[in-house]
């Protein structure tokens, strides 16, 4: 009589479930955004290879190409993330009880000191993202389309609530040159070696908006 095979306990016992699966990518993908901010930082993206990029993440080759295709979609993912996580600071920041253009002011504060707080990797950010052709370029316009979206709302939510006389509201075209424009002087500072103090651009940026919110172009 053969007896059946006693199961191998050891390996039933390191049996993933699903829920620890998820989270093991989730930590490892991480893992690798962090690591590629670390070494971009350092190297810029240029120079930076996937190599470096494992290396300061603790994991293999393998996994990286598990989530990302390429170090160009990895930085990718990285500007989104490093993206989403500013605009949250700048909406965390708004007050709706004050005036739209102190809370326009006041979150843009928010927002540069976020950005300064990290210089290095916001210089690479800002501009290593021109690098990489149209992936890049729908990419940033993403983020500056949201930062848009979060000046139109501001603008004319709070304004129209607050029953301000002759009030005028923000086009989504000129909240997208506001935005332009604070992307220009982000930039100046950057190259001038001034990017830890970007909060200094807050009432300059601020008043951009302020100009911008009254301008009367037809069709736009």
């Amino acid at each position: 009589m053969v007896l059946p095979a006693r199961p191998n306990m050891c390996r039933m016992n390191t049996v993933e479930t699903p829920d620890l699966v998820i989270a093991q990518e989730h930590e490892h993908r991480s893992r690798l955004l962090q690591a590629m901010a670390k070494v971009t930082a350092d190297k810029g993206l240029s120079l930076t290879t996937i190599a470096d990029i494992v290396r300061e993440a603790g994991v293999s080759k393998r996994t990286f190409y598990e989530h990302f295709e390429s170090k160009e979609a990895c930085f990718l993912a990285l500007f989104r993330a490093a993206s989403g996580s500013a605009l949250r600071t700048l909406r965390e920041a708004v007050k709706p009880d004050r005036p739209w253009q102190t809370q326009i002011e006041h979150a843009l504060q928010a927002y540069f000191e976020h950005l300064s707080a990290g210089p290095g990797l916001m210089r690479v950010l800002f501009v290593d993202i021109h690098h990489l052709g149209l992936d890049g370029m729908r990419v940033r316009r993403e983020v500056m389309q949201e930062l848009a979206d979060f000046m139109v709302s501001t603008v004319n939510h709070t304004g129209s609530l607050q029953g301000v006389e002759a009030f005028r509201t923000l086009t989504p075209v000129m909240a997208l040159a506001a935005v332009g424009g604070i992307n220009e002087l982000v930039l100046r500072e950057i190259e001038q070696g001034r990017a830890a103090e970007l909060k200094k651009l807050a009432p300059c940026a601020g008043e951009i908006v302020r100009v911008l919110t009254h301008a009367d172009l037809n069709g736009l």
